[in-house]
């Protein structure tokens, strides 16, 4: 018969802390004020916005490119019609220089 004696008991281990929850991501506010100003007529600005606003997205991870694409895209189509309506304005004017405007 052999005599051991029992094997000690592991030490307890400390209970571990819960992990931080992640930060809620955060938003890139020139993407946002971005694509609010685009629906202003601030096309230009809008357009200079979201470029800044993709380029610190891409440096930061922020959210907000969607915001940012759909603020220059809608930036560049606003002027695009913009210029297509003085076009069409003046080609009117032109084409019966006889009506007055009162």
């Amino acid at each position: 018969m052999t005599d051991s004696a029992p094997a000690p008991a592991p030490a307890p281990v400390p209970a571990q802390p819960s992990p931080a929850p992640a930060p809620a991501e955060k938003w890139n506010i020139l993407s946002i004020i971005a694509f609010i100003i685009v629906f202003f007529g601030f096309s230009v600005i809008s357009i200079i916005l979201g470029f800044i606003g993709l380029n610190q997205i891409k440096k930061t991870g922020e959210r907000g490119r969607g915001l940012a694409i759909w603020a220059i895209v809608l930036g560049f189509v606003s002027i695009v019609i913009g210029i297509i309506f003085w076009i069409v304005f003046v080609a009117v004017i032109a084409a019966n220089p006889n009506v007055t405007v009162n």
